[in-house]
């Protein structure tokens, strides 16, 4: 067991921010992966993640420093490299966009992988530790990494309140949308700028390799408990903020554990609970549905049984009487 002070460690004031970075990530991230999940653009999250590896290394390579906001230029410049090659793939070629999304993402992420190793073997002494942006780790950060991240978590969270409308016709019906005057192409341009951006911002806590499932499980998790956009965009983003508070807590507490892979892990638990849980659309309330109407119709049966017996048995006595 593990002999923690939970007191000391919620006052500590690196502690008290990596934790609000990580709680600001999950929750811009968990809402705009309401409209990739809708839009069903699932996989475009995990090919902006893998794609950031090489940027970030192409910029530790260019600057020879471990600035986040070299490795936020780099890692946007990527995605936004990969955002467009996939549609030049898909408009140019007959190949559908999950497969062009496949072929971004294997050539991005194997480039990142020749380029890191490539620096993990260099002369150069200050590359130690950046190989944590594959996995994350969040213990890494320092008050001015959380700073920008909290900054630019909020400026998301903020674009998606005032474009919400115009999000929404674009996730439903963006023929529609278009019809009405909407700048449709320009809409879908910058609501994946977004998702670059989130991704960008989150590989160095959550990393390139899981950033995607911050994005994307707590959309699908949300989606169990209600029909409605707003709610589903409120609970996702709840749920977001939930997985990367408990990742980055476990992260911290524990020795040489990637934040990543617990923030994923905290976040599936919730899809669980959803799966199991959740009214309408969860497993236990269609078994309690499925028991509910298999009890009404045997009562239903039975009451015709004694109906068909009482209206069988009345004219035989009249009939002896």
């Amino acid at each position: 067991m593990l002999d923690i002070n939970w007191l000391e460690l919620f006052l500590d004031p690196n502690t008290q921010w990596i934790l609000l970075g990580s709680v600001l990530l999950g929750l811009s991230s968990g809402v705009l992966g309401s409209f990739a999940y809708l839009r069903k653009q699932s996989l475009m999250g995990d090919a902006l993640a893998h794609a950031a590896l090489p940027g970030i290394c192409i910029a530790f390579m260019l600057t020879g420093s471990k600035s986040i906001f070299f490795f936020l230029i780099g890692a946007a410049v990527a995605g936004l490299i990969a955002t467009f090659g996939v549609g030049f793939v898909t408009r140019n070629s007959r190949i559908k966009q999950d497969s062009a999304l496949g072929i971004v993402l294997s050539v991005f992420f194997g480039l990142g992988i020749v380029l890191l190793t490539q620096i993990q073997h260099s002369d150069s002494g200050n590359q130690s530790g950046l190989d944590k942006f594959l996995f994350g780790q969040a213990a890494s950060m320092v008050q001015s990494d959380v700073i920008v991240m909290a900054i630019v978590a909020l400026v998301l969270v903020l674009a998606c309140t005032l474009l919400f409308k115009e999000f929404k016709l674009l996730s439903f019906d963006s023929g529609f949308a278009k019809g009405l005057g909407y700048p449709v192409a320009f809409l879908d341009q910058l609501l994946m700028f977004l998702i670059v951006i989130a991704v960008v911002v989150g590989i160095q806590a959550v990393g390139v390799v899981l950033m995607s499932a911050l994005l994307i499980t707590p959309a699908v998790s949300a989606r169990y408990w209600t029909e409605r956009l707003g709610v589903m965009v409120v609970l996702a983003g709840f749920f977001g903020a939930v997985s990367g508070f408990a990742g980055t807590l476990i992260s911290t507490t524990a020795n040489n554990l990637p934040t990543g892979p617990l923030s994923v892990l905290a976040a599936t638990s919730l899809f669980l609970i959803s799966v199991v849980f959740a009214p309408r659309r969860g497993v236990l309330s269609k078994v309690l549905v499925r028991l509910t109407v298999k009890k009404a119709v045997l009562q239903e049966q039975r009451d015709s049984v004694i109906v068909v017996t009482t209206s069988t048995v009345k004219p035989s006595k009249e009939a002896q009487s």
